[in-house]
């Protein structure tokens, strides 16, 4: 194979290598997310209980739930991130970009004489 072939390839697997990096990262918060979100409601509903509160005032309270939704714009917006929100650019804009502006390099190559 020749270098540009090589380089080509070895760019391909860094940027692969960090999509699964941001995967794994993004993963790893929705789950710790959820974990620390049902802890801290169940303990909030369990004193709500104890203060002479009904199950639906409790259940229902905005404090209960307020980690839950401000902690879950963070959540929303790395997935939109790692994921994709293309509402200006449009579906799989990026990757057409890519493919436009190989094909450009391979004809400037193709049009360079040794």
């Amino acid at each position: 194979m020749n270098y540009i072939q090589d380089t080509y390839e070895e760019s391909q697997y860094v940027r692969a290598t960090r999509r699964v990096e941001e995967l794994k990262k993004f993963y790893k918060h929705l789950a710790v997310y959820l974990v620390i979100n049902i802890f801290i409601s169940t303990n909030k509903i369990i004193r709500n209980l104890g203060n002479g509160e009904s199950f639906e005032e409790a259940f229902f309270d905005f404090n209960t739930f307020a980690v839950w939704f401000f902690w879950g714009i963070a959540i929303v917006l790395q997935a939109f991130k790692l994921f994709g929100f293309n509402f200006f650019l449009g579906k799989n804009w990026e990757e057409r970009k890519i493919q436009e502006m190989m094909q450009k390099n391979k004809q400037q190559r193709n049009n360079v004489k040794f």
